[in-house]
């Protein structure tokens, strides 16, 4: 027997609630490969999970987790042996299969990636989805011609997860970052990370009637979307790029979006990292031990336990939440 943050639904009144409780092995669902969990992480999909709406659950009883580093103790696949460390992230797992709130974890082989060489798997949780999701962003716009010296990188939503590990891994690769924020207090937070301006979200939540601005922005991580997106691609220089990563600021976007592709060419870049084929992931995880300031990770990493998820899991649904939670879920 073993912990696990289990979420339930009662059936007469609709309502879910979450508690750390007593599960088996012979409770997990089917998979390749059983995983000696150490940590997760919280993310806003599984404020969602544990909510009391269900919100992306669709079966009870559910163990949410989108992510999780482990140790293999079993495993069928061939390309996993008892005692390799493994990291997890998206193919819907905490979502539609059971995930990393738990000690142990039951998955399908061709969702897990070797940990680098050199990261441990509480560094890699530190990073976790959110860091992973930031690191596609960057290399989709190094991709897309991103070079050092051409001006600033604006990141959107920098205080969280996503834009934490975004402004640290482009200040360490040696470009300006210009992070936004709507909160002040967090200012001193991102210059640590290396953000060398600091943008007030109310410069780029004005809505404006002007179909381009000035070329202000060499590349943008955007966590964000709505309103600010669409002042950012208004601003951004001429065959430049946007990696959008969330929808925090809702799906709808300001302006005559069709001006900045057809007379700036600019890129509309969707990171999508649920479903990344798995060289994408591998790459991805390799340049995070590689390119990320180590160093910095504890400055965004605020420690839980499973006891503490579901207050958490409402906190980050507010808006309350900076930087990356990291779950020990042997705590």
């Amino acid at each position: 027997m073993f912990n696990a943050l289990v979420v339930e639904k009662d059936e007469e009144t609709g309502k879910t609630s979450a508690s750390v409780q007593q599960i088996s092995e012979d409770d997990l669902p089917h998979g390749e490969v059983l995983v000696a969990v150490e940590y997760s992480t919280l993310n806003y999909k599984d404020g969602l999970c544990i909510g009391p709406g269900g919100g992306l659950v669709r079966q009870y009883p559910h163990v949410p987790g989108i992510d999780f580093a482990g140790t293999v103790e079993e495993s069928s696949d061939e390309r996993y042996k008892p005692g390799d460390k493994v990291v997890l992230t998206g193919w819907r797992v905490g979502e539609a299969h059971w995930g990393g709130y738990a000690q142990k974890a039951r998955v399908l082989a061709d969702w897990l990636v070797p940990l680098p060489e050199g990261l441990t798997t509480r560094q890699a949780m530190a990073v976790g989805t959110a860091g992973f999701t930031a690191m596609l962003a960057v290399m989709a716009l190094e991709d897309h011609g991103l070079e050092t010296g051409h001006g600033p990188v604006l990141v959107t939503g920098a205080t969280g997860g996503v834009g934490s590990v975004a402004t640290a891994v482009l200040a360490q690769l040696g470009h300006e970052v210009a992070a936004e924020t709507g909160k002040a207090e967090h200012e001193a937070y991102l210059t640590d990370l290396g953000a060398s301006r600091i943008v007030p979200r109310a410069e780029l939540e004005e809505v404006t009637k002007k179909p381009l601005e000035s070329e202000n922005w060499a590349g943008c991580v955007d966590a964000v979307a709505g309103t600010i997106l669409g002042r950012a691609l208004k601003q951004m220089k001429y065959g430049t790029s946007v990696a959008a990563v969330g929808l925090a600021g809702g799906a709808a976007i300001e302006g005559a979006l069709i001006t900045p592709f057809i007379l700036r060419g600019v890129n509309l870049l969707g990171i999508d990292s649920v479903m990344q084929p798995y060289g994408n992931r591998r790459r991805a995880w390799e340049r995070i031990a590689r390119d990320l300031p180590m160093e910095k990770l504890e400055a965004m990493v605020q420690p839980a336990t499973l006891s503490d998820l579901p207050e958490l899991g409402r906190d980050i649904l507010k808006g309350q939440v900076k930087g990356r939670v990291l779950v020990d879920v042997n705590g």
